[in-house]
């Protein structure tokens, strides 16, 4: 039997937006539309709101100049209002050939919102949809409050889909705006309609409100439904939309029979990039994309994996782009030590693995977070007990910022007995740091990693007055690694951080 395939229309860049505190720039957006459907390969986009502002035309301007160029303006949507013919004539200025109409679905939004009679409001529906027919705009309907019209008005709805299933459009929205459906209702409400309306195509455009998006789309699928509406890492407004990875894991692996175009292995390249241009940090523990989601930290996890893959289950990281950890701290056996080790081409005789993982234990005993880069350091300690580890010092810096200005540093730093001193500006204290260290390491013939992630953290039970954690993250050719430093000031957290960097890589030589 043939799969039953789902399209998929991405609203990253137009609900996902709505996000609290998101704003893509048109530079961002047109990337990111690139990204979703050529990488990605999505089906649809849908990417701005009519209307909304001078940035949001030139975005919409850059992508259909783009995608008309490249065969994908079908698949770039815009949203619209039933407005006497300005979005029309926004999406005609702007390239578009796509409008998703914003509708009423609910006789509650139709006669508090519009003040409007099912009439009226049909009325002027019908001249958007036929000012957009004269113009080669193809319509999507929206039917906003869609699900609380099905448990509080489903007469107005059946009535409003009547006269739709009359209309020139292509498919029909139907958004739980508010998030409150049940996975039951869910089906219930789209089965009905689905017999119903057999020739209509419907899409269904979940919300996250009771964390049960993904069940909600998986018995929307079930119950007959074509396209469904997911934002990249869940983004949306309050507990965001119907998250795109999650979405395509529990079909590939749930629901035989039924596909998606997504492309899987691409999916965690998107999140992060989204995550960054956004600002809107993917929580550790998210499924397919969190940081944590492929890190086993119990020893017996790891010691399992080593014994048939006790420990696996479907979702390989492998299919998204990623690689399994071993978590290293207080639960760590010599399992998780040795997978550790094996990663980075070491190996250590039994006693000496038993040494080492003690003193990994005392670390996590005192909440101290321990990375497999901080492991020949660890090894080195522990194996040259009496005998100073550390070799490299950040001895003094003077760091400056003057308005008006560059800020510049010098620093000298002391590395195996020997002291160097440099200068050099930045585009901030930090930077200007690190660049007097490249130039130490420079004279050396030393390339130091690259730093592509930088955060600030205020401990947990701390204030912003006390101690800062900063958590930078660097990239040493093909291998990433983290390094922290704690401090009551932000800059020298990250100074810390960065000596501790520096000490790994000297260990490593």
């Amino acid at each position: 039997m043939q799969a039953r395939t789902i399209e998929i229309m991405d609203t990253t860049l137009r609900d996902g937006e709505q996000t609290s505190g998101v704003s893509f720039s048109s530079t961002e957006k047109l990337t990111l539309a690139k990204l979703l459907l050529e990488e990605l390969n999505v089906d649809r986009i849908e990417v701005a709101s009519a209307r909304v502002s001078a940035g949001e035309f030139k975005a919409v301007k850059n992508i259909t100049d783009w995608a008309k160029q490249n065969n994908y303006l079908s698949k770039v949507e815009i949203l619209t209002f039933v407005d006497n013919g300005v979005s029309i004539q926004w999406m005609l200025d702007a390239g578009a050939t796509v409008q998703n109409l914003l509708t009423k679905g609910s006789m509650n939004h139709l006669k508090y919102q519009l003040k409007q009679t099912p009439e009226e409001h049909f009325k002027g529906i019908q001249d958007s949809i036929e000012l957009a027919d004269k113009n080669n705009i193809e319509t999507n309907v929206y039917l906003e409050d869609w699900s609380n019209g099905m448990r509080n008005s489903k007469e107005y709805v059946f009535s409003f889909l009547d006269f739709l299933s009359k209309q020139p459009i292509k498919r029909i929205l139907l958004p739980d705006t508010l998030g409150i459906l049940s996975p039951s209702e869910t089906y219930s409400f789209l089965s009905e309609i689905i017999k119903r309306y057999p020739n209509l195509h419907f899409d269904f455009h979940g919300h996250n409100d009771y964390d049960l998006s993904v069940a909600n789309a998986m018995e929307a699928i079930k119950a007959g439904v074509h396209g469904l509406h997911l934002t990249v890492n869940g983004m949306g407004e309050r507990a965001g939309n119907t998250p795109l990875a999650s979405l395509v894991a529990v079909v590939n692996d749930f629901m035989p029979g039924i596909s998606v175009n997504i492309k899987e292995n691409t999916l965690n390249k998107v999140s992060q990039l989204v995550a960054t241009f956004s600002g809107f940090r993917i929580p550790v523990n998210k499924p397919i994309v969190g940081a944590n989601v492929f890190t086993q930290t119990a020893g017996i996890h790891a010691d399992g994996d080593s014994k048939k893959n006790l420990y696996f289950n479907d979702l390989l990281p492998e299919r998204f782009g990623r690689k399994r950890k071993y978590a290293l701290g207080k639960t760590s056996g010599k399992a998780n030590i040795q997978k550790n080790l094996q990663e980075l081409g070491l190996s250590l005789s039994d006693e000496a693995l038993k040494k080492v993982t003690q003193r990994i234990i005392e670390l996590g005993d005192k909440k101290e977070q321990v990375t497999a880069q901080d492991l020949p350091y660890i090894i080195s300690d522990v194996m040259n007990s009496g005998e100073k580890t550390q070799k490299v010092f950040v001895k003094s810096y003077v760091l400056t910022h003057s308005k008006g200005l560059q800020p510049s540093t010098t620093v000298a730093v002391e590395i195996n007995g020997n002291t160097f001193e440099e200068n050099a500006s930045g585009d901030g204290q930090y930077d200007a740091f690190i660049n007097a260290i490249r130039k130490i390491y420079s004279s050396k013939s030393i390339e130091i990693p690259q730093l592509i992630d930088y955060a600030v953290h205020i401990p947990p039970g701390s204030t912003s007055d006390a101690l800062c954690e900063t958590t930078i993250t660097w990239k040493d050719g093909v291998k990433e690694f983290v390094t922290r430093g704690l401090d009551s000031d932000q800059t020298v957290s990250a100074i810390k951080a960065t000596e501790r960097m520096l000490n790994i890589i000297e260990i490593q030589k």
